[in-house]
């Protein structure tokens, strides 16, 4: 999870729009954007200030507290589901990054209940 990420979550969090960041740091909407996509670093004069908006210590821009990342690299060319996390011809496929051996485990014990649901 990079700055972007951190970013947009605290945006989201704080019910503000980009234009609303934008303009609170008299900069395009775009610029904005790129540093929420990660297509641009966020330059550095602007870093207390984003603290300052989002109400958040500098290193709470930086953090990276993900345990899990679930990314979706299927491609649904036969068009059985509706492309989400993978759903093909009735069955779900999700690749995913854990970074931890608390969550990999968290993570087996919920599993293992759904699939004993069936």
């Amino acid at each position: 999870m990079g700055v972007g990420t951190n970013l947009k979550r605290l945006r989201t969090k704080t019910k503000f729009s980009q234009q609303d960041i934008a303009d609170k740091l008299n900069i395009d909407r775009v610029t904005y954007s790129n540093w929420e996509n990660e297509t641009f670093d966020v330059k550095s004069q602007y870093i207390p200030q984003l603290a300052e908006i989002f109400d958040v210590e500098l290193y709470e821009l930086f953090k990276d507290d993900q345990k899990i990342q679930v990314t979706n690299n299927i491609e649904n060319n036969d068009k059985t589901g509706t492309g989400g996390v993978g759903v093909q011809k009735g069955k779900i496929i999700i690749n995913m990054i854990i970074t931890d051996e608390a969550s990999a485990v968290k993570l087996g014990e919920q599993l293992e209940k759904i699939l004993n649901q069936k």
